[in-house]
């Protein structure tokens, strides 16, 4: 029997997203616009909205719905806002920034993800989005300023650099702290070099490269 994706789709916002404190009506209308199914591998095509993360190479993942709604609402993006997403992925974060928002800058350290993201956003009729291949832990530098910036992978610690990236009242949102018990972090830049700091909620995701913690020797 063929799947009912709209059901489906329907479902993982009501069932799943809705139930986990997300209540930003912009937030859920985008969860329910964006065809998820369509920024996931074939093969895992019928587990698109399934409450699970999917693995998409190179030892990442999709998140889960729940986390890519919580995220997206602790964001509290405006339509006006200029995105930084680290970590592209599937694209699929990336085509709801995309839409909560005036500009998405996406990097990833894949090139085949960068590829992949946008032949899929193209073929959803994203166009405020521009796709870089880079390593932003360390090396990759963006072009000016950002009202949000989110990261898709896991630090350890925060990086400096990426600080340096916010406008005046701009917010961080990252997944800190050490496997298994990382923490979802939103710093807002409260201007002058101060940085507000929230914890959001308990997750777990695959580090970035270069931001998992260093190796301790224990005797």
């Amino acid at each position: 029997m063929a799947m009912n994706f709209e059901q489906a789709r329907t479902n993982m916002v009501e069932n799943q997203v809705r139930p986990w404190e997300v209540l930003d009506g912009r937030v859920l209308d985008m969860l329910g616009r964006v065809r998820r199914e369509d920024f996931v591998a074939p093969e895992h095509r019928q587990l698109a909205f399934a409450d699970l993360c999917l693995p998409l190479g190179h030892g990442e993942v999709m998140m889960k719905p729940v986390l890519e709604g919580r995220m997206l609402q602790a964001l509290e993006l405006l339509a006006s806002d200029r995105v930084l997403e680290i970590g592209t992925g599937s694209g699929f974060l990336t085509a709801c920034l995309a839409g909560l928002s005036a500009e998405v800058v996406s990097v990833d350290i894949h090139a085949d993800f960068t590829a992949t993201a946008g032949q899929r956003l193209q073929a959803a009729g994203v166009a405020n989005v521009r796709l870089h291949t880079g390593e932003a832990v360390r090396g990759w530098q963006p072009d000016g300023l950002f009202d949000a910036v989110v990261a898709t992978g896991a630090v350890a610690e925060t990086p400096s650099r990426w600080l340096a990236w916010l406008k005046p009242g701009g917010r961080l949102l990252m997944i800190r702290g050490e496997s298994p018990a990382q923490q979802a972090v939103l710093l807002t830049h409260e201007g002058e070099g101060r940085y507000r700091e929230e914890s959001l909620f308990e997750t777990d995701l695959p580090y970035l490269a270069h931001a998992a913690p260093s190796s301790r020797f224990v005797l």
